[in-house]
């Protein structure tokens, strides 16, 4: 069996210098790098230049992870060492460009990374039922942490009347940050998204159930590689059909992630980039009279008269305290070392 993209050039997969610069020390090794390009469970599917393989962690790399974040995930460029066949084993994860993870469910300390070297994330959201810009500015933190940058998708848009209203809202709370509006129903907005999609380039595209993620894959790939379903008209909800994470190279010359649906997308820090995203929010933060003021019923208060004065959203200040409180939490649960004794601090990567 000839693998699929047997013998392809590592730069159609994004390979440059950094990458080269992150594999020297494996060089004269028997190994040779390769990209994850896909993932199911234990098993990786990975692109090397002398084609691709099904590959496992090694004993040894298992042995040194310190934490989920220390195994490969879909974009990650890797070494392996061929065994027989179309099977290799991964023998070391090379140095990341960017790394877009969250924090585990549950109590657990630890990221769980659902994509790495993404140039491009694009943020998708429906304009129906599905829309929250509560949910965006999530995304967004997320997103200025882990280094890629952020581009809001707005799909579904031949559903909504008053576009201009809910890209005006978008750029309300993220200025800076590029809106489109598409359909792939009409197919109406896609050409905007070419020049993201160049060659060498790695675009993901996250969002929750139903806002249509697989489909525009389709649409971008041109060929039906991801299953679709309906959503449910009666509620707009719909199950998410995309159970594992594939990266695709279209014939455009870049590449795409989609990524299994999510209701819950825990922070994994960020204090920097909450303060960046919330800007509005810090400058008033500083300007109420008393300076211990609690934001609640004390006069002066900066942040309940700008609220009063329709100047902030309530939702967005709950927002961001909400935010707030989980990064204080995980900044605690850091500081506490791990079973061996080292600080939990250095598996961000």
């Amino acid at each position: 069996m000839t693998p699929p993209h047997a013998h392809t050039p590592l730069t159609l997969w994004g390979w440059d210098e950094f990458f080269e610069t992150g594999y020297q020390p494996w060089v004269g090794k028997r190994a040779e790098p390769g990209r994850i390009v896909a993932q199911h469970q234990n098993i990786y599917r990975v692109a090397a230049a002398s084609g691709e393989y099904l590959a496992e962690v090694s004993g040894r790399l298992r042995h040194q992870a310190s934490g989920r974040i220390d195994f490969p995930a879909v974009g990650d460029w890797v070494a392996i060492r061929p065994t027989t066949g179309d099977r290799a084993t991964i023998q070391g994860l090379l140095p990341r460009k960017t790394l877009f993870a969250r924090r585990m469910s549950g109590l657990e300390a630890d990221q769980q990374v659902v994509a790495a070297n993404i140039d491009t994330l694009f943020l998708a959201t429906a304009c129906d039922r599905d829309f929250n810009l509560r949910r965006l500015e999530r995304y967004l933190l997320l997103t200025q942490e882990g280094g890629a940058r952020p581009v809001v998708l707005l799909t579904k848009a031949d559903l909504e009347e008053n576009l201009a209203a809910v890209v005006a809202s978008v750029h309300a709370i993220a200025p800076q940050v590029p809106v489109h509006p598409v359909s792939t129903l009409t197919l109406s907005g896609l050409e905007a998204l070419d020049p993201y999609l160049g060659p060498g380039q790695t675009v993901a595209v996250l969002g929750s159930s139903g806002v249509g993620k697989s489909t525009l894959i389709n649409a971008l790939s041109g060929q039906a590689k991801m299953a679709t379903q309906q959503i449910r008209a009666k509620d707009g909800k719909g199950r998410h059909t995309t159970t594992h994470k594939e990266l695709l190279l279209l014939e455009a010359g870049g590449m795409l992630i989609d990524t299994p649906g999510m209701r819950e997308l825990q922070l994994w820090e960020g204090r920097e980039s909450l303060d960046a995203l919330f800007p509005d929010v810090e400058g008033l933060l500083g300007s109420c009279r008393f300076s211990n003021c609690t934001h609640s019923n004390e006069p002066g208060c900066a942040i309940q008269a700008a609220i009063d004065a329709g100047e902030l959203a309530a939702g967005r200040w709950n927002n961001y305290l909400k935010m707030k409180r989980e990064i204080e939490e995980i900044e605690h649960m850091l500081s506490v070392p791990d079973k061996k004794g080292r600080p939990v601090r250095h598996r961000r990567g």
